[in-house]
């Protein structure tokens, strides 16, 4: 292209990081252009919330109009505040590779409480503006308070440093982008199948004007096609939903194994409790309506649940379970009884890892008050595990949140990290060996059954329409005098009880979480 481009970007120091990004990647393939900066609505109007702004596209309206206008020859947007349909001649022309789409819990000091979920005390006072981002942390922390919070990123962080919030959230993206120093704060970051993020969260996009074939041609060597097809999934459910980016919907996609997997997080409004979705497809095609009719308020949920462990009214699946009036029936099928009462102190000397399977692993380990080198880190595997480890003020290393379902694929990834160093698994006895098998030789492994189930004696049959089994020896204790009803169906905790499904040849679902978040998604799915 002989002539040199203008690119329209807002001027804060992020939009600009994002501007210059672009810029770069176009001088990289022999294309000239400068920047050109533009204030938008959302800069200007500071002392409203988001969603009190008239129409959409607070951040990105002025740009357009310029683009419109032949000022600028295209727009670089953080593609997240894009309505999901173009305004009349204008089109994207390309998109980024996706950074991180986490979110990020920053914490002052002084508010931080490792015995808590997020590492937050109870009844913190935390600073969103986000709609979705506060409806998904009540759902995992109903204590907390919220206060409005706008400005740019700085401003953000400056507030949070001034005192007048205990945490804020932010997206990791843009924090790693203007390559930020939170060093003086506890910083969560919280995987994006936890907090489910906004649509494209983590994605740039380039805006032309839509007879501009010349331009669109020499962008596309800097357009990534594998970003623009997951993110068409989520931006999809948006536009479905007729949300704009201040509604409390948060859709993620990403292609693993071959496979396209779904996130998505609906609320009514920011204090409702959200439903969440998972789904896995073959293909994009159809994906996204899917999804959209799945949160239809006229689809049909199960009447009755009934799971192998008591529920405390206030956990998470209980709630799921309360707002949609669906009876639930808890009861262990087991009883667990320890097995030493006391841990010799030198087994776990110079030990590099520590591996739990399980809460239950973790709760009768802890209660043998182990004595832990500073320099020893602790694995889980899942939400749930993380979240009992909490209780006894020990945040995991590693719980491979992002993984997958299976302890197979949780083996792997752990391996890679541990093999060659010594490492620790306190179970159950008989427990499967996934873990330690999946090391390597010059691995010293030392496995510990700490405690053993029993199942009870004559199980009663339950007439719910949904049955969560959370062990092999729950699924055993029952199946042992009962069969499944015509039309009752069955949720798996974690592959080793699926495993005992298989071989009974019994239909199952699993979650993608082996936790009460990972229940509540699989619930919300099934077919009734």
């Amino acid at each position: 292209m002989k002539r040199k481009l203008t690119i329209g970007t807002r001027g804060s120091a992020l939009a600009l990081w994002q501007a210059n990004y672009i810029k770069d990647r176009l001088q990289a393939i022999g294309v000239e252009s400068d920047l050109k900066i533009i204030k938008t609505q959302g800069d200007i109007v500071q002392h409203l919330r988001l969603d009190k702004l008239e129409g959409k596209g607070f951040f990105t309206k002025e740009l357009e109009e310029e683009l419109l206008s032949n000022q600028i020859d295209l727009a670089v947007h953080s593609h997240k505040d894009l309505p999901t349909i173009n305004p009349p001649g204008l089109s994207i022309a390309a998109v980024s590779e996706r950074e991180d789409p986490a979110e990020l819990l920053i914490i002052r000091k002084e508010a931080v409480d490792i015995s808590q979920r997020l590492s937050l005390k109870r009844k913190a006072d935390v600073g969103t503006s986000s709609n979705r981002r506060k409806a998904q942390l009540l759902s995992l922390r109903n204590d907390l308070d919220f206060a409005d919070l706008r400005g740019n990123i700085q401003t953000r962080v400056q507030k949070l440093r001034d005192g007048k919030y205990d945490a804020i959230m932010l997206a990791k993206a843009g924090i790693e982008r203007v390559e930020m120093d939170l060093s003086e704060f506890h910083v969560e970051a919280i995987p994006p199948i936890k907090i489910i993020p906004a649509p494209a969260q983590g994605v740039l996009a380039v805006q032309i004007r839509e007879n501009d074939q010349e331009l669109y041609d020499i962008l596309q060597p800097i357009n990534d096609l594998a970003v623009q097809e997951t993110i068409a999934v989520e931006r999809k459910v948006l536009n479905l939903f007729d949300a704009g980016c201040h509604a409390p919907l948060g859709c993620y996609c990403r292609k693993h194994d071959g496979l396209y997997e779904v996130w998505t997080s609906v609320a009514e409004d920011n204090e409702e409790f959200p439903d969440r979705l998972f789904v896995r497809a073959e293909t994009t095609e159809g994906l996204a309506q899917h999804i959209f009719e799945k949160f239809q308020k006229d689809r049909a949920l199960p009447k009755s649940v009934f799971i192998t462990r008591d529920l405390d009214d206030e956990s998470y699946l209980s709630r799921f379970l309360n707002k949609h009036e669906i009876a639930v029936e808890g009861r262990s099928l087991i009883k667990i009884f320890p097995i030493i009462r006391h841990l010799d102190s030198f087994i776990l000397k110079h030990v590099d890892w520590l591996f739990f399977g399980s809460k239950n692993a973790i709760d009768h380990f802890f209660k043998l008050e182990p004595f832990l080198m500073k320099k020893t880190k602790i694995a889980v595997l899942g939400q749930g595990s993380e979240q009992a480890l909490r209780k006894y003020n020990r945040v995991a290393d590693f719980s491979g949140d992002q993984i997958g379902v299976t302890a197979e694929e949780f083996a792997q990834e752990f391996a890679k990290i541990a093999n060659g160093t010594k490492v620790v698994i306190p179970c159950a006895k008989e427990s499967m060996n996934t873990v330690r098998d999946a090391l390597s030789e010059d691995t010293e492994v030392i496995t510990i059954p700490i405690y053993e189930t029993v199942q009870l004696e004559d199980v009663d049959k339950t007439n719910a329409q949904v049955l969560i089994f959370t062990s092999p020896s729950n699924v055993e204790a029952y199946f042992r005098e009962h069969l499944l009803d015509p039309g009752q169906k069955v949720i798996s905790i974690g592959t080793s009880t699926g495993k005992k499904f298989d071989e009974m040849g019994i239909p199952y679902v699993l979650p993608f979480s082996p936790d009460e978040v990972g229940l509540a998604e699989a619930v919300f799915g099934l077919e009734i």
